[in-house]
């Protein structure tokens, strides 16, 4: 299974794209240009801090850097009990009764139907000991998942858009990105999208101190948590970028797992970390809340209807990422 180890302080392999227009950098609170400004992060070099990219299948194939997740297994413990990041809306399939014209409404053709969530999760977190990373979820299914990050662009369209198709999707969010609008992601929460941690303000984590750290993952994990009535169970670092203080903090404020991604969005195209360019079963894919100003007069919905062509071209479904993770026990 392809589970990334972060004692080595790898960054994010692509950066962190957000349409063609981000680039990875930042320093310290620089991370993010606060709402009201410009609406752009404010990225500066990172010379070394964002170094590190995932290769095709992961480390050295499916098996794996170094054992995986942290405590040297692929697997960081077996549960069968929920978390309470479970959703309101809980479990959802891709719902495979969407119709052909509303599938057309949005200048899209049906996605395969997701399968049933396997009942043996193949992801196990545990409630203690260091976090796992995550970069792919180890299944035969042809299934992938994608994720959204920050919660800049608030588009009424794309709420429409996940209703109409039933996307499952996982957001982490960023606090000073959905704080002047905290109830435009419910309409997604009750679909039954998890909403998850991004921290406060984007830094580049493995650049602060964990004092530092803590308070960016924790602040977000405490807000999120009151905003939307469940804790978040996975944590996206901005940028990609962690190090051993990162997986401390984490474990320490309440998420049980690190997300990274295999493939991310542009405005029309996916970009790879493979040289063949081809999605695989698994494959967690990064896109963000994006809006016309950062995609080059693209909206969020045309930049998310060009993902969902990538998938479908290539024969797969969209499952929900959380349908495959087991929480700990409490």
């Amino acid at each position: 299974m392809s589970w990334r180890d972060g004692r080595n302080g790898t960054g994010g392999g692509t950066g962190e794209t957000g349409g063609e227009t981000d680039r990875a950098g930042g320093s310290g609170r620089g991370g993010w240009s606060g709402p009201g400004g410009s609406r752009r992060r404010r990225y500066g070099a990172l010379a070394g801090v964002v170094a590190v990219a995932l290769t095709a299948g992961g480390c050295g194939g499916d098996g794996g850097s170094g054992g995986g997740g942290g405590s040297g297994g692929g697997r960081a413990g077996a549960t069968d009990s929920a978390h309470p990041s479970a959703s309101p809306g809980g479990a959802h399939r891709a719902a495979p009764g969407v119709s052909a014209a509303t599938w057309r409404k949005w200048g899209l053709k049906p996605l395969p139907a997701a399968p049933e969530p396997p009942a043996d999760k193949p992801v196990k977190l545990s409630a203690t000991g260091p976090v796992p990373v995550l970069a792919h979820i180890p299944t035969s299914k042809k299934v992938v998942f994608i994720t959204v990050d920050d919660g800049q662009e608030k588009d009424p369209k794309f709420i429409a858009m996940m209703r109409d198709l039933k996307i499952p999707i996982t957001l982490f969010l960023m606090n000073d990105a959905v704080k002047s609008d905290y109830a435009y992601f419910k309409p997604l929460q009750a679909l039954g999208d998890h909403i998850q941690n991004h921290t406060l303000h984007h830094p580049v984590m493995n650049t602060l101190p964990l004092a530092r750290q803590k308070e960016e993952v924790c602040g977000d994990q405490r807000i999120l948590t009151e905003r939307y009535g469940v804790a978040p169970l996975l944590f996206r670092p901005p940028y990609g970028a962690y190090d051993a203080r990162t997986r401390t903090a984490v474990a320490e404020c309440g998420p049980r797992a690190i997300v990274w991604w295999r493939e991310s969005m542009q405005i029309k195209n996916m970009q790879y970390q493979t040289a063949d360019k081809k999605l695989r079963p698994g494959d967690i894919i990064l896109a963000h809340f994006r809006g016309p100003s950062e995609l080059k007069g693209t909206t969020m919905t045309e930049m998310f209807a060009n993902m969902l062509r990538h998938i479908r071209e290539q024969g797969f479904a969209v499952a929900r990422l959380e349908d495959y993770i087991q929480p700990p026990a409490r």
